[in-house]
């Protein structure tokens, strides 16, 4: 982690460096010690003490800043922000990643055949989207036979109800009405 340091109306020793660097080190572990930089800018006006961290880290920004009458209590509060910020941003990666499962992945049967858990039981996965077109289920027989999918859904034009069309095993087409 790169830092960089600056003091308004004040100067930076080195003890104040040591101590932002070690309360950021905390960064470097939960972020898998990938390349970072951080700003630290010190402020002090009479009696506050201003601490503000700025971390680049890929193409994100962390910012925190804390004011109070110690210097150290006030980096310390601002890289508390900084950490909760990560935290929140490392936690939303980590359940992306888990809650989504590949096609491939849900689709394929249990190795064993044992029962699956609550947990890995099979999911809907919208395939795509149809326009509902008005129509006699004569001629939804016709656009289905020609179409490569199993079913279609239309508006019944007469009633005005929706309903399904599909091919049967037997080469006829079944007919679902609410």
């Amino acid at each position: 982690m790169r830092f960089e340091f600056t003091g308004r109306h004040t100067e930076i020793t080195p003890e104040v460096e040591r101590f932002a660097k070690k309360e950021l080190q905390k960064l470097d572990r939960i972020l898998d010690s990938a390349p970072m930089n951080a700003h630290v800018t010190v402020t002090v006006e009479k009696y506050r003490k201003k601490a503000e961290i700025i971390v680049y880290w890929r193409d994100n920004v962390f910012t925190g800043v804390a004011e109070n009458s110690d210097l150290n209590q006030s980096i310390a509060a601002a890289a508390a922000k900084v950490e909760k910020q990560v935290y929140r941003l490392k936690e939303k990666f980590h359940t992306r990643k888990r809650g989504r499962v590949a096609v491939k992945e849900a689709a394929a049967p249990a190795d064993d055949g044992a029962r699956e858990s609550a947990a890995d039981a099979p999911r809907i996965i919208a395939a795509r989207r149809y326009r509902v077109k008005p129509m006699t289920p004569e001629e939804a027989a016709i656009i289905v036979a020609d179409l490569p999918d199993q079913f279609i859904v239309f508006r019944d034009s007469e009633t005005s109800k929706v309903g399904v069309l599909y091919k049967r095993k037997d080469g006829n087409f079944g007919l679902i009405e609410p």
